[in-house]
C-alpha cells in the first residue's frame, strides 16, 4: 500500500507508548507504506479536576478519537482497551487486539512493603472505583484518596503527597518503564483487574478493506478470545467508570476460565465468582458470568455505587 496511514491516539506517554508499538510493528511488515502518529485530546484529558465517576462514562477517553476515524481524519486509532465503551460506535470495529501484558494491577508503596503490610488506617491513592472496592474489601480500615492524571503525573503526586500507597495497573508502569517501583503485583484474590487491563485495540472503519487488512497481522487469537469474554460479562451489566465491576478471562487450551467481581463502594458488600467454559464461546461464558451475578444481586449494587459516585464529595488530586 503506497498512501500514508495515519494512527489517532491520546497524548498521553502510555497512550503514545501504544501508539508507537503499533506502528513500529506496522512499519515492519509494512515497509512500502508511511506511519505517523496523530495525537487527539480527549474529555477525559482535558477534565482533570473531578472524579471520573462525575463526568460520565461514555466514550471519556476515546470518541473524540472515533469522531475523527468516522470522519477520516485519521486511518486507525490505538486505545488501551479498557477504555473503549463495550459496543463500538457506528462504522467502527477492533481490527486487532495486540498480545497482552500482564493485566493485574500494581501496588507501590512508600516502604516497599505489600498492601497487607500497610499500617492500620494507611491511605491508598487510586481514581478507580473498582481499586477502591476491592481495597476496602480487603482492607476495610485503609482511607482511599481519590487521584487523577496519566502514570508519570500520578506517580509524581504520590512521591509529593502523603499517603502511604498507590495503585496502578502493572501494564502501563512496565511499558513506561517504571517496573522497579512496584511493591507487589496485586493477586487477583485481592483485586480482579479491569475489563481489558494489559490489551491494546486497534479500531478501524468497517469497510476499510486496505487498513483492516494491514492490521490483520496484529492481532492475538488467545487475547481476543479473553477480551470478548469480559467485554459481554461487562456489557451485560452495563458497566463503566461509573461502577466498580472487575473482569479477567484466562485461557487453558480449548477452555476458557472467566472471573468477575461487582462490589459496593465501600467494599462491605461484593460478589464474586469464577466459571469455566469452551473457548469458541466466550460472549456467551462472559453473559452467563454476568448473569450469575445478577442472581445474587449485583444490579442493585451496581445501582447504589452509581448513585452514591455521583452525590459524593469532591477531592481529587
Amino acid at each position: 500500500m503506497n498512501r500514508s496511514i495515519v494512527i489517532g491516539s491520546r497524548g498521553s506517554e502510555l497512550a503514545l507508548w501504544q501508539a508507537n508499538h503499533v506502528k513500529t510493528k506496522l512499519e515492519a511488515s509494512h515497509p512500502e507504506t508511511n506511519f505517523e502518529v496523530k495525537v487527539i485530546h480527549t474529555t477525559g484529558d482535558r477534565v482533570m479536576d473531578v472524579a471520573l465517576s462525575k463526568i460520565g462514562d461514555k466514550g471519556l477517553f476515546t470518541r473524540q478519537i472515533e469522531d475523527r476515524l468516522l470522519s477520516g481524519e485519521i486511518d486507525l486509532a490505538v486505545h488501551s482497551l479498557k477504555d473503549l465503551q463495550t459496543s463500538q460506535p457506528a462504522g467502527l470495529t477492533i481490527g486487532a487486539v495486540c498480545e497482552r501484558e500482564v493485566s493485574n494491577d500494581a501496588f507501590v508503596s512508600r516502604t516497599g512493603g505489600s498492601i497487607s503490610e500497610l499500617p492500620q488506617g494507611g491511605r491508598v491513592a487510586t481514581g478507580s472505583l473498582r481499586r477502591r472496592s476491592q481495597l476496602l474489601n480487603f482492607r476495610p480500615d485503609l482511607i482511599i484518596e481519590e487521584i487523577r492524571g496519566n502514570v508519570p503525573t500520578r506517580l509524581r503526586k504520590f512521591d509529593e503527597w502523603n499517603v502511604d500507597g498507590i495503585v496502578l495497573a502493572f501494564a502501563g508502569l512496565d511499558r513506561l518503564g517504571y517496573s522497579d517501583r512496584i511493591s507487589q503485583l496485586i493477586p487477583t484474590d485481592i483485586m480482579i483487574p479491569a475489563v481489558g487491563q494489559g490489551a491494546v485495540a486497534v479500531e478501524v472503519r468497517e469497510g476499510d478493506d486496505d487498513v483492516d487488512a494491514l492490521v490483520a497481522k496484529l492481532d492475538h487469537p488467545a487475547t481476543r478470545i479473553c477480551v470478548e469474554a469480559e467485554r459481554a460479562f461487562l456489557r451485560r451489566l452495563e458497566g463503566g467508570c461509573q461502577v466498580p465491576i472487575g473482569g479477567m478471562a484466562s485461557l487453558d487450551g480449548d477452555s476458557i476460565t472467566l472471573s468477575g467481581f461487582v462490589g459496593s463502594l465501600d467494599g462491605r458488600n461484593c460478589f464474586r465468582k469464577r466459571i469455566s467454559g469452551p473457548s469458541d464461546a466466550p460472549e456467551l461464558l462472559g453473559l452467563r458470568l454476568a448473569e450469575k451475578l445478577i442472581e445474587l444481586g449485583a444490579e442493585q449494587l451496581l445501582e447504589l455505587a452509581r448513585s452514591e459516585a455521583i452525590t459524593a464529595p469532591e477531592n481529587v488530586v
